[in-house]
């Protein structure tokens, strides 16, 4: 069986490499030639565990290969896959341009029976609107060739995208035909095998199906840190909160991590998408709107907290930055936090050290020269005023604390993921401030304020 992915971005990488590990004849097609050409000798573009061995495992047995010729890939291609990007224009709503000119492309070239699936995230209807441009092709070249389209939303987590596609929680399939529906089941045969279900639905279900999982996941972030925000106000601390709510099976302990807000390509475009499509349907999804701006506030507490205990005048100052992608293992820095924060600190004067396991080379894309790139995690303290956690390495969870204190300036440690115990923070003589928990005061000047109060 041959299958054509159309896109080698995040999506069209996985999914091709994943659907040749079990056996299946991948093409990925791309119009950029330089990444065709850097990944047919074995560059890869993105940084996922496992992606780059896999991908080289299968070019060598000739399951895997790479081309940015449509028209030659998918002549012998029984489905093909539209794995395109869908940035969000300025609205809000998906930019559907590239996934539409592939599907005219689609129209143009094909010569016999070809299964056309949206893998992209795209609005609820844009399976029409493919099935449309294809037909227009047809009917331009005075040809009637059958063809069928489908949705299958990706649910990929990025650091973990492999597991997630060898070992779905489930695949998700919209169909309009019987010979579809079949050409899917035996396509995702081998990853079903060990009991993780299919489910087949109409298309439009299938649309909203992804768009609806990413809005849930991204309210209870929001949720969270509203809660955290809240938190601080009052007094209570955050991680006892979230123990006791998570250990409810009804909510459960994922996704309910308090933070400095999400990022990644995924969460804030698609909730900005769905909030777009209600909008054009005269309905106004107003959980989703309170969720989208909490999120975009939670990016500026960490800052706030920076400003604050340098009594608003950051200049001169040092700031350490540990973590730069928007999560870990990915090199990814769509709408990361640490944009936003970063942005705010330079602005306002200070000096920026940042250090990131993989995430470096992505950054200068954002920040150029105007922040220090530093090739390990100590060397971002040498000199530095205080230290920001703002993503969640391993590396980062149990560093040497006392070699911190001997580099930074001050032993203040702002964490933006909660990674450190706040007790063990005071013990060691750090002023330590996360989210969800009030600033905890180091030994020193606990004393000085009982001198005072004596």
């Amino acid at each position: 069986m041959k299958i054509t992915i159309v896109g080698s971005g995040y999506v069209g990488l996985v999914t091709g490499a994943c659907f040749s590990e079990v056996g299946i004849d991948v093409v990925c097609v791309d119009v950029d030639k330089k990444k065709i050409d850097n990944l047919n000798n074995g560059i890869i573009p993105i940084y996922e565990p496992g992606l780059e061995k896999m991908i080289t495992r299968n070019m060598e047995k000739n399951r895997l290969s790479f081309s940015t010729s449509l028209a030659d890939s998918i002549s012998d291609s029984e489905v093909v896959f539209i794995s395109v990007g869908t940035p969000p224009d300025e609205d809000g709503s998906a930019d559907l341009k590239h996934v539409l000119a592939v599907a005219r492309e689609c129209g143009r070239t094909m010569n016999d029976y070809k299964l056309i699936v949206t893998k992209s995230t795209v609005p609820v209807g844009t399976s029409i609107k493919v099935k449309n441009a294809v037909q227009e092709e047809l009917d331009k070249r005075k040809t009637d060739i059958p063809f069928d389209v489908a949705s299958n939303p990706e649910f990929l987590k990025e650091g973990a995208a492999i597991d997630d596609f060898m070992k779905p929680d489930r695949i998700v399939v919209g169909t309009e035909s019987e010979r579809a529906e079949k050409l899917l089941n035996k396509l995702y045969k081998p990853f079903t095998l060990n009991g993780h279900p299919i489910i087949f639905m109409d298309i439009v279900s299938a649309e909203m199906t992804k768009y609806a999982a990413n809005a849930m996941l991204a309210t209870k972030i929001s949720f969270i840190n509203d809660i955290a925000n809240l938190c601080e106000v009052v007094g209570a601390d955050i991680n006892n909160v979230r123990k006791g709510i998570g250990s409810d099976s009804r909510i459960g302990t994922k996704f309910i991590y308090p933070g400095i807000g999400y990022g990644g390509s995924c969460f804030p475009k698609d909730v900005q998408a769905l909030i777009r499509t209600a909008s054009e349907n005269k309905y106004e999804l107003q959980v989703l709107k309170a969720v989208e701006a909490v999120n975009k506030s939670q990016k500026l507490v960490l800052f706030n907290k920076i400003n604050s205990h340098f009594k608003g005048d950051l200049r001169g100052k040092t700031i350490a930055v540990w973590g730069l992608s928007f999560k870990p293992q990915t090199d990814d820095m769509r709408e990361a936090p640490s944009l936003q924060i970063i942005k705010e600190l330079l602005a306002a004067g200070a000096t920026v050290n940042a250090y990131d396991p993989v995430a470096a080379e992505e950054a200068k894309h954002h920040f150029g020269d105007t922040i220090n790139y530093c090739e390990e995690q100590y060397e971002a303290l040498i000199g530095a005023d205080c230290l920001a956690v703002l993503t969640e390495w391993s590396e980062f969870k149990i560093p040497n604390f006392k070699i911190m204190k001997h580099l930074l300036n001050e032993a203040v440690v702002f964490d933006g993921r909660n990674i450190y115990d706040k007790e063990e923070m005071h013990n060691l003589g750090y002023q330590y401030s996360c989210i969800g928990v009030k600033t905890v005061q180091t030994k020193k000047e606990t004393n000085k304020s009982l001198e005072l109060v004596g």
